[in-house]
């Protein structure tokens, strides 16, 4: 609420500063905004013009001249108004350009705890649709605004010089529009900013269920989805209705107003004519001035409309930008072979006082393999999401030799950590793109390099049976790919980038006991010589493990090797004796 109450009170600065901060084409707003005055000086000569021609009508004194100056003036004033639109498109393609740079670039550059508290979708809709907002409101609304302010400013002055009278009579309007458009003004502005809101919760649910397509069919849930889809398509109706509404108020008012005072005018002039105080001319200029006046009166309301838009879009995207970014950009460059791996005393928490991990403390030294086996739940998927660095601890440090890690680059840390967990990621697109994802150097690995890595990790002989070979699409997430198949993949992707710490995150467990074998031998290869931190629920695949770490609800309960642990720990033993006898 204090928020909110405080953004209200900013006003407009909080949107002038944002798109400040952008690469604003200065050369193109100054001759664009220039090119509209000019447009409208223009203008503001042809009502002039045509009264004279209307005085001097006839077929006898027409002249030719005037009729050349007023097409010529036709001509300028369209190819200035053309020149200065595509000008103003220029600076507002810029802007949101500019603008989506910036929020792509924070989005990738912000910790895993952020992305686990945001629907992909709702940061999906800032970038796309809150960005539109602020594009359309500065590269047609703004100038608009400017322009339309001039003309009427210069069509009034005008008008008194012409005939202050008539002009004060139409300026009655005024007052009583300005009366009934601020409350329609202040009540479109919540409106908008509570159909912004739906729009992005209603593309990050549908971005949601059409991504997990397949969980939808398999659990028979078109219904549900649809009742959900149309809940969120209703609100937002809803919410285009209301704006409806306004807009329906706005529109027929504003025209009824404008015809009575034309009218108004129409009746008043014809007697002054009449009465031989006004000439026809006169009157026929002063009635294109109005109209002149009246297009730009009527667009203000749509202008404060897309500014209340546009400072609804400006909160979020600054929320998103004001987002602190993962620690460790630019810390220390450290080669870590051959390097120990202590953790000390760490403990972590997702929320506050809802500890995951407490007060857990081992060493892993070069080319060790440390197993982490526990129930379910016990925190040791949290574990390595401190070690990948995806979090950090609220307690405690991890080194790697002397040095903690959180001193060093994250880009000189995660090059050199491979990581194969059971989701078997991948993204949409190739092979060979999946194989050399992230890769600085991606165009310049041979196709033996990749060849020989596929076959390091088992993953060659299937690749060799499609058509494309490495240049197979796999679809989105790789669902055109089995599991195992995937789980080959990732590890080949492994291989490529040789790393000095391996981290496998139950990289079997969902796999059938042929694609199983396959993949183990394949990981086998890969941990040789490597320091190596391995999940998993299936003992059989860590008894050999030079040091067994059991985690039981955030808590270290034991360490040791297999035989050790079946001597000393007796849940370990359970596990053992159900799964290896």
């Amino acid at each position: 609420m204090e928020k909110n109450e405080k953004q209200e009170k900013q006003g407009l600065k909080p949107f002038i500063s944002l798109v400040l901060s952008t690469k604003l084409p200065k050369g193109a707003l100054i001759f664009g905004l220039i090119g509209s005055v000019i447009t409208m000086l223009v203008g503001l000569s042809i009502p002039l013009l045509t009264g004279k021609l209307v005085d001097g009508f006839s077929f006898e004194s027409l002249s030719i001249a005037l009729m050349i100056i007023i097409f010529s003036v036709f001509i300028l004033q369209a190819v200035v108004d053309g020149v200065s639109t595509y000008l103003l498109s220029v600076v507002g393609q810029k802007i949101v350009a500019s603008l989506r740079e910036m929020m792509w670039f924070k989005l990738i550059r912000l910790p895993v705890s952020y992305f686990d508290k945001h629907a992909s979708g709702e940061s999906v809709s800032r970038v796309v649709n809150d960005t539109g907002i602020v594009k359309n409101l500065i590269s047609q609304q703004f100038p608009q605004f400017i322009t339309g302010l001039i003309t009427i400013v210069g069509a009034l002055v005008i008008l008194m010089i012409m005939d202050w009278k008539m002009t004060l009579l139409m300026l009655v309007a005024v007052p009583v529009t300005f009366l009934i458009m601020m409350p329609l003004g202040s009540r479109m502005a919540k409106v908008s900013k509570g159909l912004q809101d739906e729009t992005a919760t209603f593309t990050g649910e549908i971005q949601q269920t059409l991504s997990e397509a397949r969980l939808m069919k398999s659990s028979t849930a078109e219904q549900i989805e649809k009742a959900r889809g149309l809940k969120g398509i209703n609100r937002m109706y809803d919410y285009g209705l209301k704006e409806a509404k306004i807009f329906a108020l706005i529109g027929p008012f504003m025209y009824t107003v404008m015809m009575l005072v034309i009218v108004v005018i129409i009746g008043y002039g014809g007697i002054r004519v009449a009465e031989g105080s006004m000439s026809t001319g006169s009157l026929v200029a002063f009635l294109l001035y109005l109209f002149q006046i009246i297009y730009p009166v009527t667009s203000f309301a749509m202008f404060f409309t897309e500014l209340q838009k546009g400072k609804g879009a400006t909160e979020r995207i600054i929320e998103i930008l004001e987002v602190s970014e993962e620690t460790g950009q630019d810390g220390i460059e450290k080669d870590i072979t051959s390097q120990p791996v202590h953790v000390s005393n760490i403990s972590f928490a997702y929320q506050e006082g809802e500890p995951v991990l407490q007060n857990i403390s081992f060493e892993a030294q070069p080319g060790e393999m440390i197993a982490f086996a526990g129930p379910s739940g016990g925190g040791k998927t949290s574990l390595f999401g401190l070690l990948e660095r995806y979090y950090e601890p609220t307690d405690g440090e991890i080194r790697i030799g002397d040095t903690p890690i959180d001193q060093l680059s994250m880009k000189s840390w995660r090059s050199q950590i491979g990581y194969v967990s059971q989701e078997s990621a991948m993204m949409a697109g190739t092979i060979r793109e999946n194989l050399t994802y992230g890769l600085h150097n991606a165009d310049s690995v041979s196709d033996e390099h990749l060849w020989k890595v596929a076959e390091m990790a088992y993953a060659d002989q299937f690749i060799k049976t499609f058509t494309n070979g490495l240049d197979t699409e796999v679809g989105e997430r790789g669902v055109k790919l089995s599991g195992g198949q995937r789980q080959r993949i990732n590890i080949a992707r492994a291989f490529l980038r040789d790393p000095k710490i391996l981290m496998l995150d139950e990289a079997t467990a969902s796999l059938d006991s042929q694609s199983e074998h396959a993949v183990q031998e394949a990981l086998s290869r890969l941990m040789e010589g490597r320091t190596t931190f391995v999940i998993a629920h299936r003992l059989s695949t860590i008894v050999d493990a030079d040091k067994i770490i059991f985690i039981e609800k955030g808590k270290l309960t034991g360490m040791g090797t297999h035989l050790e642990l079946i001597e000393t720990h007796e849940l370990y033993r359970k596990f053992a004796e159900q799964q290896l006898t």
